[in-house]
């Protein structure tokens, strides 16, 4: 059963497979009740091209809707977890409960005993069990949304698309004749879209605003809501030059809850935005156990396309982990996701709890 986005990348992968002989299936979930705002019709949009999709390879059609799931198990986390001033990352979550567990445990009951979805990611297995490698695409690697796999869900999985590059796809889509060749890549949120977030996040959390202040405390204006702001970001502050400051743009360095005030910094290289280590949640590792003895010294990904970054391993009990970095690094956020790699192979990873300058 191949997962149907309506999409280039989930079209190539069952073109790949249905070219393979696999027998073929596809599956278009809905994920998301779009209600909430009018004239937003993305998912119908979606099921036309995946529609199209299906009648030019000639393999069936399967619908289901997972919001309720979506909501209860990915989206109700979301949201705490930004009234808790973190920033998560959804698409992780969706993956492992959505896409590898729910839309999984659908396919099973509808006969299928393997799953395939248009990721950028390889799985190879050996004696040792299935492993998580990295895409030939380092652009497109899709590996650090999917470090919540466990062995059953990735030993179940396909990923047709991970010796590729997306010129490759796009190349191979126009010569099938899908009609989804020249469609851009999703953006956004996972099955929510492009929305603008703020008014998006404005309508479960709603505004508080309270003071953006320096370092030492002057105030330079006024944030709407901590939930609406992460590390490092620089757009939407609304305080421009100010007197007596360097001319240098500003960026959210922290948060500060007891005082519901909005740090930020001058500088896209200013001190406070670096940190030499974090701390993690209890990693997950996608073999059920740790590739070795603490410490141990890997590689991490902090953020998707973000270049794998030198670090050293060690646990502080069962419940956490940290990781010493060998240059510190810029606007490490917590709620967000420490994936760690040794060589081409992703190990797994833990939410990031907090960092140290």
């Amino acid at each position: 059963m191949v997962g149907l986005s309506g999409g280039v990348d989930s079209s190539v992968a069952a073109l790949l497979l249905r070219d393979q002989e696999y027998r073929l299936e596809g599956l278009f979930m809905k994920n998301w009740e779009e209600d909430d705002v009018p004239g937003y019709c993305a998912a119908a949009a979606d099921l036309a091209d995946a529609t199209l999709v299906v009648r030019h390879l000639g393999i069936p059609l399967h619908t289901v809707n997972f919001a309720t799931e979506y909501w209860d198990q990915v989206f109700a986390t979301f949201l705490a977890e930004y009234e808790a001033n973190r920033t998560p990352n959804p698409d992780v979550l969706c993956n492992r409960e959505i896409k590898f567990r729910a839309f999984l445990d659908h396919a099973r009951g509808l006969g299928a005993t393997a799953i395939a979805t248009g990721h950028y990611a390889r799985r190879v297995t050996d004696d040792r069990g299935h492993h998580l490698r990295l895409s030939r695409d380092p652009d497109k690697d899709q590996t650090y949304f999917l470090h919540l796999l466990d062995q059953e869900q990735l030993g179940c999985a396909l990923f047709p698309l991970g010796d590729l590059h997306k010129g490759e796809v796009r190349d191979l889509a126009r010569r099938a004749g899908l009609t989804t060749a020249s469609k851009k890549d999703s953006t956004g949120i996972c099955f929510i879209g492009e929305r603008r977030f703020r008014d998006f996040l404005a309508r479960y959390l709603p505004p508080n605003p309270g003071p953006i202040l320096t370092p030492a405390g002057a105030l330079l204006g006024e944030h709407q809501g901590l939930a609406y702001y992460t590390l490092g970001q620089r757009q939407g502050l609304g305080i421009g030059g100010q007197a007596g400051s360097p001319e240098a743009p500003w960026y959210v360095a922290g948060k500060d809850p007891e005082r519901n005030a909005l740090i930020v910094v001058p500088g896209h290289d200013h001190p406070l935005l670096f940190s030499q280590g974090l701390t993690t949640t209890a990693p997950h590792w996608i073999a059920g156990q740790p590739p070795r003895e603490a410490p141990f010294s890997c590689r991490a990904r902090l953020r998707h396309r973000q270049p794998l970054q030198a670090c050293r391993v060690e646990y502080l009990d069962d419940t956490q982990a940290r990781l010493r970095f060998s240059q510190p690094q810029r606007a490490v956020t917590p709620g967000q996701s420490a994936v760690l790699y040794l060589d081409e192979e992703c190990l797994g990873g833990g939410v990031i709890a907090t960092t140290w300058p």
